[in-house]
């Protein structure tokens, strides 16, 4: 089923350009190659109304079509909405992002591997506490990692699922790893430093104010009318997916629509303010977006609860969200003013191609030619010593999805002629590897892979000597990890 482009109104002393189809036809594109139970595209721009393109249904059963108000689960895009709520403690006066967390938290305690460091407001902020991904095997083999509970359960506050101590198994502030825990440690921060439920203070302070009135952390009994069911593409076709309930609320439990979403981006762009209501000053705003964990200076790196990247020279901001039945992806060019959302069911692999789709969606928006591998550069065989060999990504046995993709680790070598990176992973592509090409005239060691051919574009990797160990580091945008290389 198709649906119209939805064009929003204009904020006063706005105009909105006629309508066109170039969105339209870049959605169609796109589910052409790649199937969808139900989509919504969003392109927001800071000086006009939103362009919403629908596709297909939000139930397979009730033929029901996907419309701006049709609610997906946004999954990790909750870590955004966290984020910008911890700023508004910060604005107020309670607390700094450099306050060791254990000043304001109530509920339970972190505890770590030892060593003077706390963990800190802004370590939970960019994924550099410590904190492990997976809490241990036991919770890997369950649903959501054993995050979530099923419908009708009790659902348990963060005290007791963590059992009133959550444990860091790496020293804050030394190396990246994407968790649900450190969000969920924000959310709970937000209620014991306020006094309120994290969704009562998101609905009073964030969502409010900015006219999200659709969105709600999923498990409060608000009514679930109009929201999208959860899909799996099956060879018997689309299978639902049972919608379990986040405990780790504050890092992946939002529902929200993309009327909802294009308000939520818009206010990003509009430095904390939307046609609704005002929420963070600019330099709020300002302050999440730059890099406050950047291992390599020429590389992105990691903002306040977003992750930095760059399109053509245009720096971006963005977030995905993955969740059983749902993707989501939102991405930014503030300094543009443009930005793009997309909401997803009943996709297959999304999490791989939907960013790359977005990005690639902005950079025309913006005018950045895409990123390719540049063939002006020659290559450099005698600093291929320096680079080759064995890397290890710092990784706890619980790093589960991690080490699902790095395997052994990650290797560097020459093969037939060129140099190589791959994983140490059974999986014929991972193992097969890709061509590293140089990407910098200045920096011999900065070089970029391309993975266009999967659909996924291409990325950069920079070498480095680590200043404490001695030892080459390999450093990778897509995200902000390091792996060193083995004595």
């Amino acid at each position: 089923m198709t649906t119209p482009i939805h064009r929003a109104a204009a904020p006063a002393g706005r105009t909105v350009p006629t309508p066109g189809t170039d969105t339209a036809e870049f959605v169609d594109r796109m589910m052409s190659r790649r199937p969808a139970v139900g989509f919504a595209l969003a392109v927001v721009r800071a000086d006009r109304g939103p362009e919403l393109v629908t596709r297909g249904v939000a139930d397979v059963t009730s033929r029901r079509p996907v419309g701006p108000d049709t609610a997906f689960r946004i999954a990790s895009i909750t870590k955004t909405l966290t984020a910008v709520a911890v700023m508004t403690l910060l604005e107020d006066g309670l607390i700094g992002l450099d306050d060791p967390v254990d000043a304001h938290l109530r509920a339970f305690r972190l505890t770590g591997p030892g060593g003077e460091r706390a963990v800190t407001v802004r370590h939970l902020l960019t994924h550099t506490s410590g904190l492990p991904e997976v809490l241990s095997l036991p919770h890997a083999l369950r649903p959501d990692f054993g995050e979530s509970v099923p419908p009708g359960a009790r659902f348990p506050s963060l005290a007791e699922y963590y059992g009133g101590t959550l444990r860091a198994v790496a020293e804050p502030g030394r190396v990246f790893c994407y968790t649900n825990h450190g969000p969920a440690t924000l959310g709970q921060l937000v209620e014991d430093v306020t006094g309120r439920s994290l969704q009562g203070y998101l609905r009073e302070r964030v969502l409010g104010p900015w006219g999200m009135d659709s969105t709600d952390l999923g498990h409060t009994g608000r009514p679930t009318e109009g929201r999208a069911t959860g899909y799996r593409l099956t060879a018997r076709g689309p299978r639902a997916v049972e919608p379990r309930h986040m405990v780790t609320a504050g890092a992946a439990a939002a529902w929200s629509t993309p009327a909802d979403m294009t308000r939520y981006a818009t206010a990003l762009l509009g430095g904390g303010t939307n046609e609704h209501g005002s929420v963070l000053p600019p330099r709020s705003l300002a302050t999440m977006f730059a890099p406050h964990y950047r291992p390599h200076p020429g590389l992105p790196g990691m903002g306040l609860g977003f992750f930095r990247g760059e399109r053509g020279g245009h720096p971006t901001v963005e977030h995905q969200g993955i969740i059983p039945g749902f993707d989501s992806n939102l991405v930014l060019a503030p300094d543009d003013g443009v930005g793009v959302v997309a909401m997803a069911t009943g996709t297959r692999l999304a999490m791989f191609w939907l960013p790359d789709a977005t990005g690639r969606l902005l950079g025309r928006l913006v005018g950045a030619p895409a990123d390719r591998v540049r063939e002006d550069l020659p290559q450099r065989p005698e600093v291929w010593p320096r680079v080759c060999g064995w890397y290890q990504v710092p990784t706890s046995f619980s790093d589960l999805r991690l080490r699902s993709i790095v395997g052994a680790g990650v290797q560097v070598l020459v093969r037939r002629g060129r140099l190589t990176l791959r994983c140490l992973n059974p999986a014929p592509a991972l193992w097969r590897g890709v061509e590293l090409h140089p990407d910098d005239p200045a920096d011999p060691l900065m070089f970029r892979f391309d993975l266009a051919a999967a659909g996924l574009g291409t990325s950069r990797v920079a070498f480095r000597t680590d200043s404490r160990t001695g030892l080459m580091a390999m450093h990778l945008e897509v995200m902000p990890l390091t792996a060193h290389r083995r004595r």
